[in-house]
């Protein structure tokens, strides 16, 4: 199969940003940090459903939640 580009970005992204909230959150900061976590890793959640589309207007619907959420 070949290696989906975006789909690995986007999961690196998420580990990155989880890694980031661990520090915000030791650091006292809760407002923003969860903000980032949630939006964040939505990103590759929504590429993983636009991979899953049942359509080809299902595939661009969910790619461009997940362009939004970036």
């Amino acid at each position: 199969m070949k290696e989906n580009v975006v789909q690995k970005k986007s999961f690196e992204f998420a580990l990155d940003t989880v890694e980031l909230y661990k520090k915000l959150i030791s650091e006292k900061e809760f407002v923003l940090s969860k903000q980032l976590l949630k939006s964040g890793t939505s990103i590759g959640a929504n590429v993983e459903e636009a991979i899953g589309a049942q359509s080809r207007q299902d595939f661009i619907s969910k790619m461009s939640i997940a362009y939004k959420e970036a």
